[in-house]
């Protein structure tokens, strides 16, 4: 942040202003949560694959961002269990999860080539709106986190009538799909600026 000069009282100089930088990224140090990708529970039929590459305005991958999921179970249901960030009771330190529980919540730090890659449930649809994934982005640079999210192909006319993406302009509604590799794995990339820029939420 860039403060206003003011006046030294003492020496009659004035101070000059603060030079402004950019925050961060800190997410080395205590956000990263070992196996935060692993969200669906051991062996379940519905686990999909989705992973992608999160890449800046030129087009550089970022080793340093944070991806968070949120999604609902196959049924649509919203997910209250909880056991996403267990602690040891003794020595407080992450023991992980409990591989039973489904808790549509997860955290992942891309890696040297700014891949991220996650394990979670096939997403059902809730009231009017297509299965999605609900996703929040940390990066490098950005003061405040970006909302977006991945909707898995293969429903034309749901993906038609999401209130959503009916009102994102065709050329650009791409960007918010996943595009499918097998049966069970999905490629979402996110870019934050430039050329196919993801379409970033705003909620109110």
């Amino acid at each position: 942040m860039t403060d206003i000069a003011t006046q030294d009282t003492a020496g009659g100089e004035a101070v000059l202003p603060t030079p402004s930088q950019t925050v961060g990224p800190f997410y080395g140090y205590a956000l990263p949560i070992p196996d935060g990708g692993n969200i669906a529970p051991v062996g379940h039929p519905d686990t999909v694959t989705v992973h992608g590459y999160v890449y800046d305005g030129e087009g550089n991958p970022l080793p340093d961002a944070l991806v968070e999921l949120w999604g609902p179970a196959p049924d649509g249901s919203v997910p209250t269990a909880t056991g996403s960030m267990r602690r040891d009771p003794a020595s407080g330190g992450f023991a992980g999860r409990n591989g039973l529980e489904f808790t549509g919540w997860g955290r992942i730090q891309t890696d040297a080539d700014g891949h991220w890659v996650a394990r979670t449930l096939r997403p059902g649809a809730r009231g009017g709106n297509a299965p999605y994934i609900a996703v929040c982005v940390f990066a490098r640079g950005l003061l405040m986190h970006l909302f977006t999210r991945i909707y898995l192909p293969g429903d034309d006319a749901a993906l038609a009538a999401d209130p959503v993406l009916r009102r994102v302009p065709d050329d650009r509604r791409s960007t918010l799909i996943a595009e499918e590799q097998s049966p069970a794995t999905y490629r979402f990339d996110i870019r934050l600026q430039g050329e196919n820029e993801t379409v970033f939420l705003e909620y109110q």
